[in-house]
């Protein structure tokens, strides 16, 4: 069930509305997903009915991704911003420390949470935050670049590359091991959101700063990489390990950077696994 919320955010620019999009599904323990840096909510749509077999599933646009809107303005796009945003979101859908699964900008949420002892476990997939100085300029890089080609082709060219998996691959092959498997329609959802996504820039300029070099004691966290991830490379889940040295560390073989597309039944498993 997709819908809305708006709540009030208190900052220091003093209070200010923020409106969140999300999708809702499922029974039992609620679970937040937290999805990556110009994706939306349907990214987690290949491991949704999975999850929602046993978790009551909350799927998020983060605020100026997807259909939510941009902050208001003097809000910046940094984590002492977008936690606060996530625990008044999860108030206002009357959900008390949900367990929290993220990817990429989603994992570091993720882990941030749990470090402020908002959620009840952690599953971060590729998180950020576990780079060196020359990973994250490629990384950024390479998300500009995929942001400029979304924003360089007409509607109709991406409709026209969707149909066929060369395409496909070409529009998403750095963050999918095997983008033949997405839907045309997901593909031309997915482009529209990283080319509409209105807090991309300023996400990236205050994630400059980022490195997550905090433990996270006191609660169950799973830290998982794709074997195949051009992103955010697996052997920064080596350095995410010795950070938080209680994490148990998985390995998703064949997996690119957003994992769910590519072994849904794995990836549901190691969020489920971890959630219990």
């Amino acid at each position: 069930m997709a819908a809305e919320v708006s709540f009030r955010l208190e900052s220091p620019q003093g209070p200010r509305t923020v409106s969140v999009r999300y999708e809702r599904a499922g029974a039992g323990e609620p679970l937040l997903l937290l999805h990556g840096i110009g994706h939306h909510w349907q990214a987690w749509q290949p491991v949704l009915d999975i999850l929602a077999t046993e978790r009551e599933v909350i799927a998020v646009d983060l605020p100026g991704f997807g259909a939510s809107p941009a902050l208001p303005d003097g809000l910046a796009y940094d984590l002492s911003t977008v936690v606060p945003v996530l625990a008044a979101l999860c108030e206002a859908l009357d959900i008390e420390r949900p367990h929290v699964a993220g990817n990429s900008l989603g994992g570091l949420l993720a882990l941030e949470l749990g470090r402020e002892k908002l959620v009840r476990s952690v599953t971060a997939l590729s998180p950020a935050g576990f780079w060196t100085e020359s990973e994250r300029r490629y990384a950024f890089g390479t998300l500009r670049a995929m942001r400029a080609g979304a924003r360089s082709l007409s509607l109709p060219m991406i409709e026209r590359l969707s149909r066929s998996s060369a395409g496909r691959a070409a529009l998403t092959g750095t963050i999918y091991a095997r983008p033949g498997r997405r839907s045309p329609e997901a593909v031309v959802a997915e482009a529209l959101a990283l080319r509409g996504a209105t807090g991309f820039h300023q996400t990236l300029a205050v994630g400059r700063d980022v490195l997550f070099t905090d433990d996270v004691p006191g609660l169950p966290v799973t830290i998982a990489w794709g074997s195949r991830d051009r992103l955010l490379l697996p052997r920064q889940g080596v350095r995410a390990k010795r950070a938080v040295p209680g994490a148990r560390l998985v390995r998703l073989p064949g997996c690119g950077h957003v994992p769910m597309n590519d072994d849904p039944a794995l990836v549901a498993r190691v969020i489920l696994d971890g959630s219990r």
